[in-house]
């Protein structure tokens, strides 16, 4: 099996974005956007599931809600409360050993974060996006990529907003304006192996 540990991987500078998925949901229009993110968390598994078989690291992208003195394992726990909205969106997708994790204090990933310094440690050049929302955190950390040269994918099915038509909208403007491809998960066969192909390493 190939080793997501490794510093160069040969997957053509490949990495997988998770952005904003360990989310408490604690705002207004969580409700509406948790009913959205938990199909959307399901494609996202499986995409994650062939990212790891193909050898492609995962980046986890978080916000840090604010709480500076907390490391990633404290967001995630903040998150996963019994009475976070987001929790079972949360269980879903918890960070494995071998992923990667960049907390963010604003909208783009790239934004006095790391982000950019583990890409280039990883030899990343194309970065598949998916999280959320479509509309803001996801739209922002596409821009920021696109300006650094990066080649973009966003999932269709893989991105949620709160407005279901601003996701749309925001699709539409990262394909025309930042030249993202935006075919859904499915039809990733050329970069990503389908469930059951052999794994290569």
């Amino acid at each position: 099996m190939a080793n997501v540990n490794n510093d160069r991987f040969a997957r053509g500078g490949l990495a997988l974005l998770l952005i904003d998925l360990m989310n408490d949901l604690d705002f207004p229009g969580g409700d509406q956007l948790l009913s959205q993110a938990l199909p959307v968390a399901e494609r996202i598994l499986r995409l994650r599931q062939r990212a790891t078989r193909a050898g492609i690291p995962v980046v986890y992208v978080n916000d840090n809600f604010g709480r500076w003195r907390d490391q990633f394992k404290e967001v995630i726990a903040h998150c996963q409360r019994p009475a976070s909205r987001g929790r079972g969106l949360v269980e879903r997708l918890l960070p494995r050993d071998e992923d990667y994790f960049v907390l963010k204090p604003r909208h783009s990933g790239f934004y006095a974060t790391t982000l950019e310094v583990v890409l280039d440690h990883l030899g990343a050049r194309t970065l598949i996006l998916t999280g959320l929302t479509g509309d803001i955190c996801v739209l922002f950390t596409a821009n920021d990529a696109y300006m650094r040269g990066f080649q973009l994918w966003v999932p269709n099915d893989c991105v949620a907003s709160v407005d279901p038509a601003e996701n749309r909208h925001a699709l539409a403007y990262m394909q025309r304006v930042l030249k993202v491809d935006t075919q859904p998960s499915s039809e990733a066969s050329g970069l990503l192996p389908e469930a059951g192909s052999h794994d290569r390493g």
